[in-house]
């Protein structure tokens, strides 16, 4: 019975995942499906920040990952690190990141520069 719910559990969140990159795709521009090659080792909950590579840069090519923000749910946030996502993008220069929230994750802001 463990296993039968494990199992759906899996498949629901794959099916949510699909859902939102298909939703998040037509508005927010982007290949989704590159992005999820090229970048998910990057992005994942689990492992170390570290740099993307250059194929993962290419993939963000056109995304509004202020768009992509507003389609983030909690069942996203279980294996995506928005900390992540906002480094990928800083380190990217990709346009139109947001400044305050991504999903849950509030984005710190910088301290001001002392003149």
């Amino acid at each position: 019975m463990a296993t039968r719910c494990l199992g759906f559990a899996t498949l629901m969140l794959i099916a949510s995942i699909l859902i939102l990159g298909i939703s998040a795709q037509s508005e927010c521009g982007g290949d989704y499906s590159g992005i999820n090659k090229e970048c998910r080792s990057y992005i994942s909950k689990f492992g170390p920040k570290i740099p993307p590579s250059e194929a993962c840069c290419a993939a963000l090519k056109g995304v509004d990952v202020s768009c992509y923000c507003k389609y983030v749910t909690p069942i996203v946030e279980l294996i995506i690190s928005m900390e992540k996502v906002i480094y990928v993008a800083q380190t990217c220069q990709v346009p139109n990141i947001p400044t305050d929230k991504c999903g849950s994750y509030e984005i710190p802001h910088s301290p001001p520069q002392k003149a």
